[in-house]
């Protein structure tokens, strides 16, 4: 099995592109030069998922994910490594049971809001990054503002601060306006979008400046509020 990827799970057909049959896999297994993670996962002996791989796995089996929110800007921005401890803002198209192995050796949250319309391509503004398996996908800086302002005011560990947001928002100096555009045309979550608006304005960049129009689409003169138990309230202007 010569060019097998140290640290990346095997599905079955990862097997068979190396030459390995069912019926050999199962003998692997056997004789211990294959270790069975999980139905449709396996290792090789003596060797441990690493974050990349567990992503790289993750990637073939979940329909649309990729590493969105905070996390996804941090990585943009350099401030965070893949072997970082640190959670992983996951965002999918929909609810996926994640194996064991992959919670013991990737600490994430799992996102499936819907945050766009059917008009809009699915891989608009997701890439994979230099240097990491092209399964790996993340979000760019665009749409991972929408991500972040989404996890805003949620509960427990997919919460995510406005003061932080508002710090890392600040940083964003060189946001597409063209794409932003894009992507709040299509968003769906009158909450998001007044978000991405009022921490545009904050930020003082000039891609900040010109969002109302996309508030008047969704909810013209609408205040939006939220108060739920455990998360903090949220009161954004028409």
């Amino acid at each position: 099995m010569e060019g097998v990827p140290r640290g990346q799970p095997l599905d079955p057909q990862m097997l068979r592109d190396c030459g390995v049959s069912a019926q050999q896999t199962t003998y692997f297994v056997s004789a211990g030069w294959l270790q069975r993670l999980s139905k449709g996962a396996y290792l090789l002996a003596g060797d441990a998922p690493t974050r990349a791989g567990v992503l790289a796995y993750l990637g073939r089996h979940v329909s649309g994910l990729h590493i969105g929110g905070k996390t996804a800007l941090d990585w943009q921005g350099g401030r965070l490594s893949i072997d970082a401890h640190t959670r992983f803002a996951l965002w999918a198209q929909r609810p996926y049971v994640m194996p064991d192995w992959a919670d013991a050796h990737l600490p994430h949250t799992l996102q499936t809001t819907r945050l766009f319309d059917d008009a809009l391509p699915p891989e608009l503004a997701v890439a994979p990054l230099p240097n990491l398996d092209p399964s790996i996908l993340v979000s760019r800086p665009e749409r991972a503002l929408l991500e972040l302002a989404s996890d805003i005011g949620k509960r427990g560990g997919k919460g995510q601060a406005l003061d932080e947001a508002l710090a890392i928002t600040a940083t964003l100096h060189d946001l597409r306006p063209k794409v932003l555009d894009r992507l709040l045309s299509h968003c769906t979550r009158v909450k998001v979008v007044k978000l991405v608006r009022d921490l545009g304005a904050a930020s003082g960049h000039a891609w900040g400046q010109d969002l109302q129009r996309h508030v008047d689409r969704l909810g013209p003169g609408k205040r939006w509020t939220s108060s739920r138990k455990g998360a903090p309230a949220l009161n954004l202007k028409a």
